[in-house]
């Protein structure tokens, strides 16, 4: 299920809104009468060396370059502070 709502509204009831999120809803953020952002819940992986064997299947699909764990680390931590 999708709902939407205003950015005030989304200030307003930002943890409600998170709640909702967690539970599978998603929250489409709008100004004025134009969406602007989407709140979805993040799907993590249960299992690291899982998701690791998936991306390396999906390169080895595309004849890409091999991967090394370090890399896929870096990427997950690419923009963090």
């Amino acid at each position: 299920m999708t709902i939407t709502v205003k950015i005030g509204e989304a200030k307003t009831h930002l943890s409600r809104l998170l709640s909702r999120v967690e539970t599978g809803e998603d929250v489409i953020i709008q100004r004025g009468h134009e969406p602007i952002a989407k709140l979805s819940r993040i799907r993590r992986a249960k299992n690291v060396e899982k998701a690791i064997a998936e991306i390396r299947a999906g390169r080895d699909r595309f004849k890409l370059a091999p991967i090394s764990a370090d890399e896929i680390v870096a990427w997950k931590n690419e923009g963090r502070r």
